[in-house]
């Protein structure tokens, strides 16, 4: 049970780890106007309800929130009290889960605002 409980505790936040809300963002971002242009070629509006830029705006603030929750996880290991003089290893990890946790934050504000327009524009005009 222990083992269950403490998967998160396994990763480690690195630099991979860091860029993974940006790249969410930026692919939502692509995403969003290949689906604003195809959908106005083929019909001139957007759909009444897009059903395939709903579900991929859901996966990638799914994906944005579970990278924010494992960093926001690490960035509570614990460690030396400030100030950080000797750059331990732990050091390290939290700031680079402290640094991932606030690009999951702007990541997901990033891909709400990336998403209304389908909300408050109906046409392609």
């Amino acid at each position: 049970m222990g083992e269950r409980r403490k998967w998160h505790e396994r990763l480690k936040v690195t630099l991979w780890t860091l860029i993974v809300p940006p790249t969410v963002w930026a692919g939502h971002f692509l995403f969003s106007y290949l689906w604003a242009a195809i959908s106005c070629a083929k019909d001139g509006r957007f759909a009444k309800f897009p059903m395939l830029f709903t579900v991929g705006t859901v996966i990638a603030l799914g994906l944005i929130v579970l990278s924010g929750w494992v960093a926001w996880k690490q960035q509570r290991t614990v460690g030396d009290p400030p100030p950080h003089e000797q750059g331990t290893e732990v050091d390290r990890l939290r700031f680079l889960a402290k640094s991932t946790l606030l690009l999951a934050g702007l990541s997901f504000v990033s891909v709400l605002f990336s998403a209304l327009p389908v909300v408050f524009i109906g046409d392609c005009r």
